[in-house]
C-alpha cells in the first residue's frame, strides 16, 4: 500500500527518473511472461538498486533533490540495466568511463555533504581544504572498493566484469580519481561562496531541502 509520504516522495521526482522505472517494470513483466529469467532479473535489481536512495532518505528523514536521485537512477540503469544486459560496455568504448566518472563526482560530493553535515552547515568553521580532502578521499575509496567488487565477481562467479583486467582497473581508478577531484573543488568551492549551479547547485539545494541538519547555515 503506497502512504500519503510514499506518493509525495515519488511525486516529486523528475518525469525521467519516474519514466525509467515504469520502463523497467513494464520490461520485467514482458520479460516474466516470456520466460526471459534473465533479463527479468536484471530489470528488478536494476529497479530495486535505483529505489534504494529514496527509501533510506525517507528512513534518515532526509530530503534529496530530486536531480540527484535521477542521476543514481540514470547510473545504476546504465551500469546494470544497459551495461550488463545490453552489453553497452563493450559497444560504446566511453561508456564504462562516463559511469565512472560521473558516479565518483556524486560520492564527492556525497562526502562533501557528510562532513558539512558534522559542522551543521556552519561554512564559516568548516575547513575547505580539509573538507574537499575527506570527500576527494571518500570518492576515491568507494571506486577503489568498487574495483575490488569487481574482482571478487569475476573471481568467484566467473564473470568478466574487469574486461581487459589490469588495464580496465587502473584506468577506471584514473577516472574515478579525476571524478572525486571535481566533486571535491565543487564542495570546496561552495564554501567559499561560489555556488554557480551544477554539482554546487545540488549542494545548496539539498541544504535548503534539510534544514534540521544545518542548524548553523548562513549565507
Amino acid at each position: 500500500m503506497v502512504t500519503g509520504k510514499s506518493h509525495g516522495m515519488f511525486a516529486e521526482q523528475t518525469w525521467l527518473a519516474r519514466a525509467i522505472w515504469g520502463a523497467l517494470l513494464l520490461l520485467a513483466a514482458g520479460a516474466l511472461a516470456t520466460a526471459n529469467w534473465s533479463l527479468a532479473f536484471v530489470c528488478v535489481v536494476t529497479l530495486a538498486l535505483s529505489l534504494a536512495p529514496l527509501w533510506l532518505a525517507r528512513w534518515a528523514a532526509v530530503r534529496v533533490p530530486p536531480s540527484f536521485v535521477t542521476l543514481i537512477v540514470l547510473f545504476v540503469a546504465g551500469t546494470l540495466f544497459l551495461g550488463e544486459a545490453f552489453d553497452f560496455y563493450n559497444r560504446f568504448w566511453w561508456w564504462d568511463i562516463a559511469l565512472h566518472g560521473g558516479s565518483a563526482i556524486g560520492f564527492g560530493l556525497i562526502g562533501f555533504v557528510l562532513v558539512f553535515i558534522m559542522f551543521q552547515g556552519d561554512r564559516f568553521a568548516a575547513p575547505p581544504i580539509a573538507v574537499a580532502f575527506f570527500a576527494f578521499c571518500f570518492a576515491l575509496a568507494v571506486g577503489a572498493m568498487w574495483e575490488v567488487f569487481e574482482f571478487g565477481m569475476d573471481q568467484i562467479f566467473g564473470l568478466n566484469m574487469q574486461k581487459s583486467g589490469l588495464l580496465d582497473t587502473m584506468g577506471d581508478l584514473i577516472v574515478d580519481t579525476l571524478g572525486a577531484f571535481i566533486g571535491a573543488a565543487s564542495g570546496y568551492l561552495y564554501l567559499k561562496g561560489q555556488a554557480m549551479g551544477g554539482p554546487m547547485g545540488m549542494i545548496d539545494e539539498f541544504v535548503h531541502r534539510n534544514p534540521h541538519l544545518f542548524r548553523r547555515f548562513k549565507k
